[in-house]
């Protein structure tokens, strides 16, 4: 069992009792900080005069208990009780693993 399949079972059974949260998809910006994951969620917006279709984004701080989300990972956050300052949310899924390379050359910066 991979290490994602495992974090998917267990959120799996803890997400039966939770009644209905908000869960976005966006991506994992920085891992820097422990147990925290910065994740970018991109939306598009039409502007109400000039109708142009424009891109959005906001970060949010999103918990992540056994570190494995890394930077350019696309993952799935849902919303939770505050858990700091800034968290409010955690990550319930890796949807799509960033290319090793990727990885390499964001933390040689």
């Amino acid at each position: 069992m991979t290490k994602t399949a495992a974090v998917s079972a267990a959120t799996a059974e803890f997400e039966l009792d939770r009644g209905n949260r908000k869960t976005l998809e966006g991506v994992v910006v920085s891992d820097k900080m422990n147990k925290t994951r910065t994740v970018r969620v991109s939306r598009s917006v039409r502007h109400p005069f000039y109708e142009k279709i424009m891109k959005k984004s906001k970060k949010f701080h999103a918990h992540d208990e056994n570190n494995l989300a890394r930077e350019g990972d696309v993952v799935e956050i849902t919303s939770t009780r505050p858990l700091s300052k800034l968290k409010r949310w955690r990550i319930v899924r890796i949807v799509k693993a960033a290319p090793k390379a990727e990885r390499v050359e964001a933390n040689s910066k």
